[in-house]
């Protein structure tokens, strides 16, 4: 998802100084991430992230994912890319080692976890449903957004659900009650107010919205979308502001070591987290919640490991193991 539409402003540049969220993320994941450092030393060549402030932009706005790019593959996708909720097999190594286990040992029977996958892929063929406005709390925004996309045509909302229904059976198998506020069944939407809603309704224990920036190429790496406290109109998110960032920070170090993805180079100053007051699908939240952008879908490299099969397997896995890190406390 670009940094465009209902859910969006543009972003902040980065500033020099590192904040208390750096602090946060160091102190819970130090081993991810100086093993993130030590991969990228001897074996990345994507150059790393820059140290310089990049402002996000998008060439997909709204209502421009057209049916054909929606359908052609892209050169870099495994030989089918699927939306199919079997999970690709994993490429980690052996079961011996510790990324390849769970976060925290123990059923999750009792427990709600609603994903969120971003967007749906037909939305584009709505576009007066989605352009519609709703309240957020805070403001009026579109109901929903079609979403980014790669060059090569591999769709933003594709990838949202292949790597729920990832997620979905790696947190059943769990014992976990896992719910998807859509899974590729709804003409468009759900809107982000409904969205939200549908966390709440479930008492979830915790929700994660799954998106793909749509970024300026070169502008690599994740980012985890954090509430800020926010208290206007229908939106009241203090009683979960610390909550979710619990979840969101859990999530963000799971996610490096899983994946070996570094932390966004264009926002978050480096820590991996974003904190905002802008989205209807966390202002409205009563329940822990998080956004996830896991990778620049426009940028050539990272557009490589979202198309790979593989590597949403491992994508849904470093998620799936902050979720279960954060549950068992």
């Amino acid at each position: 998802m670009s940094y465009v539409g209902p859910d969006f402003d543009p972003p902040q540049p980065r500033r020099s100084r590192r904040g208390p969220l750096t602090v946060a993320l160091a102190a819970l994941v130090p081993g991810a991430l100086a093993g993130y450092v030590v991969w990228q030393a001897v074996g990345d060549d994507s150059g790393g992230g820059s140290d310089r402030a990049v402002p996000a932009s998008s060439s997909s706005a709204p209502g421009s994912v057209s049916p054909s790019s929606r359908a052609s593959a892209s050169t870099t996708d495994d030989a089918k890319p699927s939306d199919s909720s079997t999970p690709a097999p994993s490429s980690s190594s052996s079961s011996s080692s510790s990324s390849s286990k769970p976060a925290a040992s123990g059923s999750l029977k009792g427990k709600v976890i609603v994903i969120d996958p971003g967007h749906n892929p037909d939305n584009f063929r709505h576009t007066s449903e989605i352009n519609r406005k709703v309240n957020i709390g805070t403001n009026w925004k579109e109901c929903d957004t079609t979403g980014t996309s790669t060059n090569a045509g591999y769709t933003e909302a594709r990838f949202t659900l292949d790597v729920a229904h990832r997620m979905r059976a790696i947190l059943e198998k769990q014992g976990a009650t896992v719910k998807l506020t859509q899974d590729g069944d709804r003409s468009f939407g759900p809107c982000v107010d409904e969205r939200a809603r549908i966390g709440n309704t479930a008492h979830a224990d915790a929700v994660v919205s799954l998106h793909a920036d749509g970024s300026a190429v070169g502008n690599r790496g994740f980012h985890v979308i954090l509430p800020a406290s926010v208290h206007a109109g229908a939106a009241d998110t203090r009683p979960i502001a610390a909550s979710s960032r619990d979840l969101g920070e859990r999530i963000a170090g799971l996610f490096v070591r899983e994946t070996g993805s570094a932390p966004s180079n264009y926002v978050g100053d480096g820590t991996g987290l974003v904190v905002r007051k802008d989205l209807g699908g966390l202002n409205l939240s009563t329940v822990p919640k998080v956004f996830i952008e896991c990778g620049n879908m426009r940028d050539t490299k990272d557009a490589a490991l979202l198309t790979s099969g593989a590597w949403r397997e491992k994508a849904a896995r470093g998620i799936s193991e902050g979720i279960v890190g954060f549950l068992h406390g």
